[in-house]
This record gives structure tokens, C-alpha cells and sequence, in this order.
């Protein structure tokens, strides 16, 4: 994915790392670089995996260790991801409920637009427009939801297998795709999490 930040909480510095560390960085974001140039340029259907790996000087077997899948390749940031939205959770503003904490972190980081930037429109077309990888981005969005649930339940002091928190945090992660065909994206996330806020709000008053 480009380096387009949309979460302030995903802009923490990064703790040292170690030679090894840094080498096995590089070496992922050359792969992952390569594999989005050669995506924009032809497509992702006609790219294959040999030619990513040649473009990044690599064996196939080095691109597999870092990407299981050819559809991981685009979205190179899940630890990142997730992080930032365990973060919005824990760090939200006093007095700020779960389910609002959850509609922020949606309208930051997941009604992504181009904004002017010719390189992100291209990404998002690419991702859009290429059913493979919209359907690979939801699955890995929705693999978030055990770990969220259970930030949910400790920040609401519910034990941490309580159904509650399990189906706040996946249907707040499907929220915002129930809202991107709508001519008002943001309208149509706030409505969806007005309804989580109203549910989640009574069983916990």
C-alpha cells in the first residue's frame, strides 16, 4: 500500500531495530514496492509472481516468506493496522464511548480518497476495480475482530468472552463497507455507528 497515513495514531515512531530487523524491511518494502508498480502499470491480474520477485531481486521463494499470497503484496501494513485500532480504542478521549471511538477511527482511516494524489487515486482503482483484492482487504479487515473484541472488553470491564463486545467489534469493522456505495460514505458510516452506539448504550447503561 502507498505511504499514505490517514490515522494520527498510526504515526508513532517505530521502536530500533536490529541489523537482521532492517535488512528483512528492506528487503519487504523492495518487493512490496515492486509488485505495486508492476500492479499499476498492467494490472494485477497480469502480473505474476516471478516477474515481482525478479523485479525486486529476489527468488520466489524469499517474496513467499515475507507475502503467503499474491493479494498480501498490496496490503503490506496489517500489524500497523490493527495496532492503530486497538489504539483508538484505548487511547480515546475521556468520557468517549466505545462504539464513537470506533466511528472516528472509521471516518480517519477507512473512507480513504485520493485527496489530489495521483499515485493513492491510481491504488485505490487498482483495489476497487479488482475484486480479488477487495475481497482479500475485507477478510483481513474482519480478521481484526477477535482482537478488538477483546480490547472492547477490557475497556468496558466485561469479561473477555462476552458476546457483546464480539459483535460490537465485527459489526463496527463491517460498517464501513456497508457504506461505500452510498453518495454520502460518511453519513451513511455515522447512521451505522448511531445504531451500534444505541444497542451497545443499553446493554451497558
Amino acid at each position: 500500500m502507498p505511504d499514505i497515513t490517514t490515522d494520527p495514531a498510526a504515526t508513532t515512531p517505530p521502536a530500533p531495530q536490529g541489523r537482521r530487523e532492517r535488512k528483512k524491511a528492506a528487503t519487504r518494502k523492495a518487493i512490496a514496492d515492486a509488485a505495486l508498480r508492476l500492479f499499476l502499470e498492467r494490472g494485477y491480474d497480469d502480473v505474476g509472481i516471478r516477474e515481482i520477485a525478479d523485479a525486486a531481486d529476489v527468488s520466489t521463494t524469499t517474496l513467499f516468506k515475507h507475502f503467503p499470497v499474491k493479494e498480501a503484496l498490496v496490503f503490506d501494513e496489517e500489524d500497523d493496522v490493527e495496532a492503530a485500532l486497538l489504539t483508538a480504542v484505548r487511547e480515546r478521549p475521556e468520557g468517549q464511548s466505545v462504539p464513537a471511538a470506533l466511528r472516528e477511527h472509521a471516518l480517519r482511516s477507512r473512507l480513504l480518497t485520493a485527496d489530489g494524489n495521483p499515485r493513492f487515486a491510481a491504488f485505490l482503482h487498482l483495489v476497487n476495480d479488482t475484486p480479488a483484492l477487495r475481497d482479500y482487504h475485507q477478510r483481513m479487515w474482519l480478521r481484526h475482530t477477535a482482537a478488538l473484541a477483546r480490547v472492547i472488553a477490557e475497556e468496558s470491564g466485561l469479561p473477555a468472552d462476552d458476546p457483546a463486545c464480539t459483535a460490537l467489534a465485527h459489526f463496527a469493522l463491517e460498517a464501513p463497507r456497508v457504506a461505500q456505495d452510498h453518495d454520502d460514505p460518511r453519513r451513511a458510516v455515522t447512521r451505522a455507528f448511531a445504531l451500534l452506539e444505541a444497542g451497545w448504550s443499553a446493554l451497558n447503561p
